[in-house]
Parts: C-alpha cells; sequence; structure tokens
C-alpha cells in the first residue's frame, strides 16, 4: 500500500491530508503548503548511443541502474533537509557543460510513441516508490527538447502521452505530479507545434489529465517564460527561474497568478542561486533548486555535496524552521569545481559558492596569482554564461593554485584557496 499521498487544495499542497511542513514544531505559516524540490532530471537516465562515455567521474562503468539505486539511497538525506519532491524525467535533460545533447539517445518512446521501455519503466517504479516510502512526490517529466526530436510528429507525442500516463495510473501512483514538457516554448521543441504552442499544450494537458486518472498536471516553460493557456489549463503552474534576477523572478510569479489565480506556482527549475529562496518564502511560492553540475552530468552525486548543496539544503531547513547547526563563518564560502572527480577532458567548472551569496559584492578568481575574472551574479563562476551555465576552465600542468577572493558587502574580505 501506497504511503505517501500528495494532494493540492488552492494554493497549497498536502501530504497525507495535511499541509506540507506543518508536522515541523515551530515551522513558519508562510511555509506549510509549500513544495520545496529540486531537478533530479536524469534519475532513469540512460543513453543507448554510447553509453561508454558516462563511465567517469569515478565510476569504471557507466550503470544506469545503480544510478537510480543512488538517487533513492540518498532521498532520506534530502527529505531531513526539508525536500519534499523532485522532478525526472522520461527523457532526462541535458547534461549541459560536457557532452552535446543532440548525440544522446535517451527517450524511451520509440519513434512512433508506441514503446515504453521496460528498462525504464522498471527504473521509474523503483524511484517512485523508493519516494513514496520516505514521504517524497514526484514530478515526472515526459518531455525534453533534445530527445523529442526523436519521435517523428504530432501523433507519436499524442501517443506517448498516453503510454506513460496509462503507465503511472495503472500503477496507482499517489505520489505523482505530471510536468508534460521541460521547457516547451525553446526551439528544440520547433519540430512538434503541439508542444511548442499554448494551444497545442493545453490539449495535451488535457489528454495527460484524462489518460492519468486525473493526476494534477502542469507545463515548464523557460527561464522567465509562461504562457496564460497553459497557466489556465495546469492543476498547478509550473516555472522555471534560470537567468533570472530576483525581480524578474518575483515578476514572473505576480504574472503566472494574475493569469490563473487561486493555484500553486512550483518552480521546478532555477539554478544554484539560493538568494531566490528569499523571493520565494515572500511569495508563498515553492522554489527547485538546479545543479547542472553535480546533479546533471551523470553519472550524478545524488547526495548532499560539498558547497552548493550543502548550502542550499541548511538554507531551505532555515526557511522550513528545520533546526540544523550552521558551519562557523569561514565555512560558509566554498571554492566550487576542485573536487577530485568533477573533471571531463581536462576541464573544471570553477565558482565561489556561499550560505548568503546576498552577502557577496563580487568575487575576483587569480590562477598563479594572476587575475582570471571578476563575477558579480550568483553563483559567482568562472565563465559565466547564466545563473544556470558557464564555461570549462582548461587546467593545465602549470597551474599551482587558485584562488577566490570573496568581497563581501559590508568590506570585508575572505579567500579561499585550493592547491593544485
Amino acid at each position: 500500500m501506497p504511503k505517501t499521498s500528495i494532494a493540492i487544495r488552492g494554493e497549497q499542497f498536502l501530504i497525507n491530508g495535511e499541509l506540507t511542513y506543518a508536522e515541523i514544531p515551530g515551522s513558519r505559516p508562510q511555509v506549510r503548503g509549500l513544495l520545496m524540490n529540486a531537478r533530479f532530471i536524469q534519475g532513469i537516465f540512460d543513453d543507448r548511443a554510447d553509453p561508454s562515455r558516462f563511465a567517469r567521474f569515478g565510476h569504471d562503468a557507466w550503470d544506469p541502474e545503480a544510478n537510480t539505486d543512488r538517487l533513492i539511497a540518498a532521498l532520506p538525506q534530502w527529505h531531513a533537509h526539508g525536500l519534499r519532491a523532485f522532478t525526472v524525467g522520461l527523457q532526462g535533460g541535458g547534461p549541459c557543460f560536457t557532452t552535446d545533447n543532440a548525440t544522446i539517445d535517451n527517450n524511451p518512446f520509440g519513434p512512433d510513441g508506441s514503446e515504453f521501455d521496460p528498462a525504464y519503466a522498471g527504473r521509474l517504479d523503483r524511484l517512485i516508490r523508493g519516494a513514496d516510502e520516505v514521504g517524497m512526490a514526484v514530478i515526472v517529466s515526459y518531455f525534453y527538447g533534445s530527445q523529442a526530436r526523436r519521435i517523428k510528429d504530432g501523433k507519436g507525442i499524442r501517443t506517448a502521452v498516453t503510454n506513460a500516463s496509462r503507465f503511472l495510473r495503472d500503477n496507482r501512483y499517489t505520489n505523482v505530479l505530471i510536468e508534460v514538457a521541460n521547457e516547451n516554448n525553446i526551439g528544440s521543441f520547433d519540430d512538434h507545434p503541439i508542444i511548442r504552442t499554448g494551444e497545442g499544450m493545453s490539449s495535451l494537458i488535457d489528454l495527460t489529465r484524462d489518460q492519468s486518472g486525473g493526476l494534477p498536471v502542469g507545463c515548464s516553460g523557460g527561464g522567465g517564460y509562461a504562457h496564460p493557456e497553459i497557466c489556465r489549463a495546469s492543476d498547478f503552474i509550473l516555472i522555471h527561474g534560470n537567468g533570472c534576477t530576483r525581480q524578474s523572478y518575483y515578476d514572473l510569479i505576480r504574472r503566472v497568478r494574475d493569469w490563473s489565480p487561486g493555484k500553486p506556482v512550483v518552480c521546478n527549475e532555477d539554478s544554484q542561486a539560493i538568494g531566490q529562496l528569499g523571493v520565494a518564502l515572500n511569495t508563498r511560492s515553492s522554489w527547485g533548486y538546479y545543479n547542472n553540475m553535480t546533479k546533471q552530468e551523470p553519472p550524478a552525486d545524488w547526495s548532499i555535496t560539498p558547497g552548493e548543496d550543502r548550502f542550499f539544503a541548511l538554507r531551505m531547513c532555515a526557511m522550513l524552521g528545520i533546526e540544523k547547526e550552521l558551519p562557523p563563518f569561514e565555512d560558509q564560502y566554498y571554492l566550487q569545481g576542485f573536487e577530485p572527480e568533477m573533471t571531463c577532458d581536462g576541464q573544471r567548472w570553477i565558482r565561489l559558492a556561499s550560505l548568503y551569496p546576498e552577502s557577496i559584492d563580487y568575487v575576483e578568481s587569480l590562477r598563479n596569482g594572476e587575475h582570471v575574472c571578476f563575477a558579480y551574479v550568483e553563483p559567482f563562476s568562472v565563465g559565466f554564461q547564466s545563473s544556470w551555465r558557464q564555461r570549462g576552465t582548461k587546467i593545465t600542468e602549470e597551474d599551482r593554485e587558485w584562488k577566490a577572493v570573496v568581497h563581501l558587502s559590508d568590506g570585508r574580505k575572505i579567500e579561499k584557496t585550493a592547491e593544485l
């Protein structure tokens, strides 16, 4: 029998008939009913094209079953810090830094949408039931742009929706929400107007709801984007905060609520920019942590890793009223990207993680004592492209030391150094 049941009442979520976080003694009233979540999109990932390329990051071989099992094993740790949901993709997502997405074959539906690969189905079932055991909901995302291209036409898309939805219905999951597509407005969905357009997506939302037996359904757009027709068709409004400032993110939340009031607003993808948590609290909306290095480059490390993951987990605890000891001041800053295994083709993805990034004015990066760059925007990365994306940095034999000089808004400076 299922242990975890997710439901929606007005703008709030309930787990097992009780507002989320109401079980935490002393939790703030404004967090009850929220659904803090993370993007664990690669939870059932595989690559039929060339799986050997994902034998890396300390793993001798790529094993999709072990990848899923490691995520299941990490869920209790995340739940203890307040995470109550995560998004997993039937077609995955990314990876953004190391691999050309177009070369990956991660489509369980086949070219006409009529398949649902048994191996994918088995991993998904195991993952949903693992989340059920610990009291978490799973946002199951059907389509990802670079993989949806492997389905030949709109009929195939509708067939895939029907098959995936019936799988969820027939297994009688009670802890599942559905995202029909990840960022339906992005260019990689140009081949499928039924996904790309508001009218087409609204029809898919209706089809999903009907074929899944009434599970809650929504669809996200790209960072800062939303479509009024999709908002009105959805049971809960999914947004992405990628690349948004706190002001533009706040304005996005206000806009979608104006279009379709009385529904929960759930960001299920932003970035490591945990300063957005303040906006989520002030607007009583749910926020989704997205670390596209530790959590989206297979094989992912699903645990709460040092630096960004840990700081997000601690900030989430503080927001929700879960008592956790905070690190000393000097340890509230972490030079990310120099973990032993987090390298690919000689590159590293270097950034400065902080428990309170709002306290930082700017960060200077130095290589062997020589200036490399300034970073003014969270997550303070070298090779910054957006809050969720950065260029890799080639590490050479001449590199002896990397240093981040953190200039705080109050005038203090902190230095973090990595010896190579």
